[in-house]
């Protein structure tokens, strides 16, 4: 009789063990189907554009943070972005971020077609129920970068080269002049524009012409026409800036300053607002209270040592109009809403 005791005992053990096996068995497995999945499906492949490899960065960073899956998708070129796209739903992500005005039409089409999955597109606008746009003021760090140059500039004369005349680079035309004047009263603003994102043969040009009229700070606005700035520059001996990431490791002697987009603070903010439940449809703004966007030395170190053209002097007195302008104190009006 005490053997069928003992034996019933350790049959019951082994039976609660088992259950208390599958129980967390099924535990580990409802963790991991609950786990988000995130697809970054980007416009061209990392190494190409600094600007996309920061936002891959910053994504994996909130996805390490906040426990969620992320997966890049590199696409080999801009017809590849839809099929891309179209992979990462029929994959079943969650979320799926995109950027950049090359992937709007594919984004429409595609979120337009699968209106029960969340999209998200940085640096342009898709008006769509269920996209996040996120955008950047621009204009507040182009004020920035105008009154650094106008505190800085021994010629008075002061340059930028932009891509195009077209009412998106008033973001930076026209705030880099406002942020000039309001330091530099009596300085001459030259603007040019090459005609393309795509040029820099002939940035170079307009960049040499205003050299020749006295400009000795030029500003590049042109995208990849910005390399023909970087070499006038070191060729006639101006002193220059870059835009997006920081440029002045390339030509510390020249390349002075460096226009910042935070696009590893949009991903990394993204990916944070959908792992913590916040997400929502519509447009963002990322400026200089968000860390979106900024001015090197002011809202963000270098590993270039200051350039003396600029000086500390001048990096303290922008950095006090950055704080007015984080604060709310001082506002810089968005060009394109007037």
């Amino acid at each position: 009789m005490k053997k069928l005791l003992v034996l019933l005992v350790l049959v019951l053990f082994a039976l609660v063990g088992c259950s208390e096996d599958k129980t967390e068995e099924a535990a580990a497995e409802g963790s991991s189907e609950k786990k988000k999945r995130i697809a970054l499906v980007l416009p061209e492949k990392i190494g190409v554009n600094p600007f996309f490899q920061q936002m891959d960065e910053g994504a994996k960073k909130a996805a390490e943070e906040f426990g969620v899956d992320v997966k890049t998708i590199e696409s080999n070129d801009h017809s590849a972005i839809e099929e891309n796209l179209r992979v990462a739903v029929a994959e079943n992500y969650d979320l799926i971020i995109t950027s950049s005005f090359e992937s709007e039409d594919a984004l429409k089409k595609v979120a337009a077609e699968n209106p029960d999955r969340q999209f998200a597109i940085i640096d342009t606008v898709v008006d769509l129920p269920n996209v996040q746009s996120i955008n950047f003021k621009e204009h507040e760090a182009a004020y920035l970068l105008g009154a650094a140059a106008g505190l800085a500039t021994k010629t008075n004369t002061v340059g930028m080269v932009a891509a195009m005349d077209i009412p998106l680079l008033k973001k930076w035309t026209v705030s880099f002049e406002q942020g000039l004047k309001e330091t530099n009263p009596d300085a001459t603003f030259l603007v040019n524009y090459v005609g393309s994102f795509s040029d820099p043969a002939k940035a170079k040009e307009m960049a040499i012409l205003q050299a020749d009229k006295g400009a000795d700070f030029i500003a590049g606005a042109a995208a990849v026409g910005d390399l023909g700035v970087f070499e006038a520059a070191k060729e006639k001996g101006f002193f220059t800036a870059g835009q997006d990431i920081d440029r002045t490791e390339m030509d510390p002697e020249h390349i002075v300053l460096s226009q910042l987009k935070g696009t590893d603070t949009a991903a990394y903010e993204t990916v944070k607002a959908f792992a913590e439940g916040s997400f929502s449809p519509g447009v963002v703004e990322y400026g200089l209270k968000e860390d979106g966007v900024g001015l090197t030395y002011v809202t963000r170190d270098s590993e270039t040592p200051l350039h003396e053209f600029v000086g500390q002097d001048t990096v303290d007195q922008v950095k006090a109009l950055a704080e007015e302008i984080a604060s709310g104190k001082k506002e810089i009006a968005n060009p394109l809403n007037n």
